[in-house]
Formats: C-alpha cells, sequence, structure tokens
C-alpha cells in the first residue's frame, strides 16, 4: 500500500526549490555583473593612469630636448666669452685718434678688428648667446655681481653706475652676470629704473 502522507511535503520542497533556484541564479550573475564592473573600472583607472604617465614622460622628454638644443652650447659658450672680451678691449682701444694717424694698411687691420668683434657677437647670437650692459638699470642680484659701490648724486641709489664687464645670457639663463659698480648718494632707486629684485639687499661695500 503506497503512502500519500508524504506527499505534500514533496511537493513543498519542489514548490520551493522552483521559486529559490531562479533566485540564486540572478544573485550569482548580479555579483557577477558587480565584480566585473570593479575590475573594469580598475583597468581603466590604470589605463587612464598610464596615458597620463606617458603624456607626462612625452612632455619632459620634449623640454629636455629643447633644453639640451639651447643650452647643450652652455661649456663651449663660457670659454669663448674670453675671446670676446679679448676682442672688446681690442676695440675699445682704437681710439679716433688712433684711426686718424693710422695709414692705409693699419687702418684696414683695425676696421678688421672691429668686424671680427661684430661677427663674434653675431655668432653668439645666432647660438642663443646675447650680450648685455645694464648700465642704468636698477642692480639685480640675478643678472648682476656687485664690484664696489660709486658715489654718483646724479644717479638713483641701488642703480648700475659703472659696467665693468658685460654680462651674456644663454636663452633665459644667465651665463656670465655682468660685473658692475653700483651708485649711492643719489635718491632712491624706483621700478621704472629697470629689473631688480625685492630680496637682493643691499649692494657690497666698497672695499
Amino acid at each position: 500500500m503506497t503512502d500519500t502522507s508524504a506527499r505534500p511535503s514533496d511537493a513543498a520542497a519542489a514548490a520551493t526549490e522552483a521559486t529559490t533556484a531562479p533566485e540564486s541564479e540572478e544573485a550569482k550573475i548580479a555579483a557577477l555583473v558587480e565584480a566585473l564592473s570593479k575590475e573594469a573600472a580598475d583597468y581603466k583607472d590604470r589605463h587612464l593612469r598610464t596615458l597620463a604617465e606617458m603624456e607626462n614622460l612625452r612632455r619632459r622628454t620634449e623640454r629636455e630636448v629643447a633644453d639640451s638644443r639651447v643650452y647643450g652650447v652652455t661649456n663651449f659658450a663660457r670659454d669663448i666669452l674670453g675671446v670676446a672680451d679679448n676682442m672688446a678691449r681690442s676695440v675699445s682701444a682704437l681710439t679716433a685718434e688712433l684711426k686718424t694717424r693710422a695709414d692705409e694698411g693699419m687702418k684696414a687691420l683695425l676696421d678688421g678688428v672691429e668686424l671680427t668683434e661684430r661677427e663674434l657677437l653675431k655668432v653668439l647670437e645666432k647660438h642663443g648667446v646675447k650680450k648685455f650692459e645694464p648700465l642704468g638699470e636698477k642692480f639685480d642680484p640675478n643678472l648682476h655681481q656687485a664690484m664696489f659701490e660709486l658715489p654718483d648724486p646724479s644717479r638713483p641709489a641701488g642703480t648700475v653706475a659703472q659696467v665693468v664687464q658685460p654680462g651674456y645670457m644663454l636663452g633665459e639663463r644667465v651665463l656670465r652676470p655682468a660685473l658692475v659698480a653700483v651708485a649711492k648718494g643719489g635718491p632712491k632707486a624706483t621700478a621704472s629704473d629697470g629689473p631688480a629684485n625685492d630680496n637682493s639687499g643691499e649692494p657690497p661695500a666698497e672695499g
């Protein structure tokens, strides 16, 4: 004889399994989607970071290449400044009287010295080296090196009263500061007198 008392409970279990099985599958799918979404977001973040690092590297490389083009001649340019100084001294020694008294051969030689100095400065400028003589400008320790103070009531105090040796720039950098004498005894220098640095302090006193 068949026992029919267990059938209702079997039917209930089957019904429960039938309703929970889809819910369990949906939960698994939802969890898998969430995990994949997080993984995709992580990969995207890594990808963006890599792109940013590559862009920074590209820019840094471009700057380094540009700097090497401009400043790669720094050591050579410093060495050649001695030649430029000697040429300048030679030209400054060529007074009008000397030129007047010179014969044709000597005049040609003197003209050649002046021409050589101009050509040398042109070549230096071609490679980014520019000469500057800051006479009358406000003393700036970033560009000038004060050698002594020069009493001069006619000039604003703190301005360049004399250029002992011209300075040179290479691109945006100081290749060699100008050696200068700084005026004292005159009215206080203003911003209109030229470039300056608020942290410059007082130039060294003569001594």
